[in-house]
């Protein structure tokens, strides 16, 4: 969900970006690692949380130390943080055969056609080594869960995926909403593209 080369959760009233448009479910060789990085204003609780309901699907998961965030990623003017900016950073310090995801309380924000300063709820490249997902726009009642589903939705694009028509897909476009608590499951396309990518789906 994002302009240009990377896609993005958009928030509550945003959540919309559409990717190029390669989606090509062919069998990948060696598994990744998906790499959980923390920043630091991120709770220990909300991180263990995170890794346990990715790891039903992706076994192969790491979990790193909390890091601060890259200075050039503050947007004073709003008290934000680019996302686009956030994922450069993680991208640089990702090598081959890993897939980073940051997480966030903070706002998040990213550059929308002529909107300069546009916030959002998550944003990854796709395809790509980086994602990042932030809590800061989530409904109190059921944020865990709704950041799982954001957190899913931008892991899908690193590995390719696009936006889904089906409404109960983790991967549907959210066009100007949040639809998180619609969503149940990846759809039966998206899970074979991902299973072609060595995901396991036994615990969904």
């Amino acid at each position: 969900m994002r302009s240009s080369s990377f896609c993005g959760l958009a928030a509550i009233v945003s959540l919309a970006f559409s990717c190029s448009e390669k989606q090509q479910p062919e069998k990948s060789g060696k598994p990744m690692t998906i790499l959980i990085q923390p920043f630091k204003d991120f709770s220990s609780e909300n991180v263990k949380q995170t890794a346990g309901e990715i790891r039903k699907i992706y076994p192969s998961v790491k979990v790193l130390e909390p890091i601060d965030f890259p200075e050039n990623a503050y947007y004073k003017a709003r008290n934000r943080y680019r996302a686009d900016s956030i994922i450069k950073f993680l991208d640089n310090h990702t090598k081959e055969g890993f897939v980073t995801i940051g997480l966030t309380s903070k706002d998040i924000s990213v550059t929308k056609g002529k909107i300069k300063d546009y916030g959002i709820m998550g944003l990854g490249y796709r395809p790509g080594k980086a994602c990042i997902a932030s809590t800061f726009r989530l409904n109190k009642k059921n944020r865990d869960e709704q950041f799982f589903k954001i957190a899913i939705h931008e892991l899908g694009h690193t590995q390719g995926l696009k936006h889904c028509p089906e409404k109960t897909c983790f991967m549907r476009d959210a066009e100007g909403g949040n639809p998180t608590d619609e969503e149940t499951d990846f759809c039966k396309k998206c899970k074979t593209f991902l299973i072609n990518k060595n995901w396991k789906f036994n615990s969904i």
